[in-house]
């Protein structure tokens, strides 16, 4: 077997054909060898957008409150362990290497993806560390996704919106039906779409899941210095704005609490813990204003969706300085698409290519700024390291650099400031 956690990392990579097979057949079979049966709550959210941040809140929230709690998220941007958290700190590497011993051991004859071995794996970890709450992040979609293998007791899809088209379908309808898949029979359901696509509403009437809707069953208002929640069960008020910057997190926050609200027998949070959380809640590269200047902006957004929320982000800093975008992407996704909101924000364009069979080059973001449209100056590079030096060397103090994209470009520049 591998013996360090780089080697077990690129042994996960190579010994299954493809990177996303969906289907829970083969990782039911392997969990069920594995014996894998927590007796601990668990919550599982999907979603469009939005969804590592509403599990950062969970996380942080609970976690004030005094419970152990395990984070499983996806992807990382520097480290794999990112990925597997307890009490708010990261799993270290022998702990992940001998759970992925355990999960290559009961794995034969079946063959698992990295993310399929990677859950598995942390489901391992949780049990064995006797966490007191587990929040699982989908992958990928919801029904077929891996986490799907473990029975929630409240599951969250936060936003419905267009992204992994090739396996989730081609419009709202179908990718909502497929994150609808992680719902139960009698399992709270809290959705943070105010319009959900009919097919998710309808599921959720079909197999007898109890459905809590922002807008309908919770919702907030915002204050000039606080905000309130508000639901069918209790209001909230005072609350202090989440350190998840971006006009969005509030819907996020709101749907933390919701989900909170359907374990208040079994798991009471009560404010101190519920401030404390949202004060203290960390998760990088979500509209994440680096200090000092110039500015320096990371967002990992990578759809259509995520970029609109990212434009309306932007729009509410202060005027004045250019604005220099860090741009590359994965080819599989709406390039064009994610531009498009930020097209008349940004002032010069300095678009990298990413590595891997996945990444774009740089040509091809730059044909699809030009497909809409783009004036503004465009440059290419090699990667996003050499993109955001250039733009280091050629902001003045009161100019923005806006790094987006991808988890992979945000990363990349991470590691390029050291």
């Amino acid at each position: 077997m591998p013996q360090s956690l780089p080697d077990w990392l690129a042994y996960l990579e190579r010994i299954h054909p493809v990177a996303i097979d969906m289907g829970l057949e083969r990782v039911s079979a392997v969990r069920d060898r594995l014996g894998l049966a927590p007796d601990f709550p668990i919550i599982t959210v999907g979603g469009t957008n939005g969804k590592g941040s509403v599990c950062a809140m969970l996380e942080a929230i609970l976690s004030s409150a005094g419970y152990r709690v395990g984070l499983y998220s996806s992807p990382h941007l520097l480290r794999y362990n990112e990925r597997v958290r307890i009490a708010r700190r990261e799993v270290g590497d022998t702990a992940l290497t001998r759970a992925f011993e355990r999960v290559e051991s009961a794995r034969v004859p079946d063959s698992l993806t990295y993310f399929e071995f990677g859950t598995l794996a942390a489901m391992d970890i949780f049990i064995s560390e006797k966490i007191d709450v587990a929040v699982l992040e989908v992958g990928l979609g919801g029904r077929l996704d891996a986490v799907n293998v473990f029975d929630a007791n409240c599951t969250v899809v936060t936003t419905v919106d267009f992204d992994h088209m090739d396996y989730l379908g081609p419009d709202r309808e179908s990718i909502g039906r497929e994150k609808a898949g992680i719902f139960r029979a009698g399992v709270p359901a809290v959705c943070g779409d105010e319009e959900p696509p009919v097919a998710l509403t309808n599921h959720a009437a079909n197999v007898g899941a109890p459905l809590i809707l922002r807008g309908r069953d919770y919702g907030y208002n915002a204050g000039s210095g606080d905000w309130q929640y508000w639901s069918l069960q209790a209001k909230r008020s005072a609350l202090p704005y989440p350190a998840l910057r971006g006009a969005y997190q509030l819907a996020n926050a709101a749907t933390a609490l919701a989900a909170l609200e359907q374990f208040k027998d079994r798991l009471p949070v009560d404010m101190g813990a519920i401030r404390r959380g949202l004060v203290e809640v960390d998760l990088p590269g979500r509209f994440q204003v680096m200090p000092g200047r110039p500015m320096v902006i990371l967002d990992v957004g990578h759809n259509p969706h995520a970029a609109r929320g990212l434009s309306e982000s932007l729009r509410a800093l202060p005027a004045g300085g250019r604005t220099i975008a860090v741009f590359a992407m994965l080819k599989d996704k709406d390039i064009a698409g994610v531009a498009q909101p930020l097209k008349d924000q940004v002032d010069e364009w300095l678009v990298a290519a990413l590595p891997g069979l996945r990444g774009a080059d740089a040509g091809r973001i730059e044909q699809a700024l030009a497909a809409i449209g783009v004036s503004a100056p465009v440059s290419r590079f090699d990667s996003p390291a050499d993109a955001y030096q250039c733009a280091i060397r050629s902001a003045g103090q009161n100019d923005k650099i806006l790094v987006f994209g991808s988890f992979f470009t945000v990363g990349a520049v991470v590691q390029a400031r050291g």
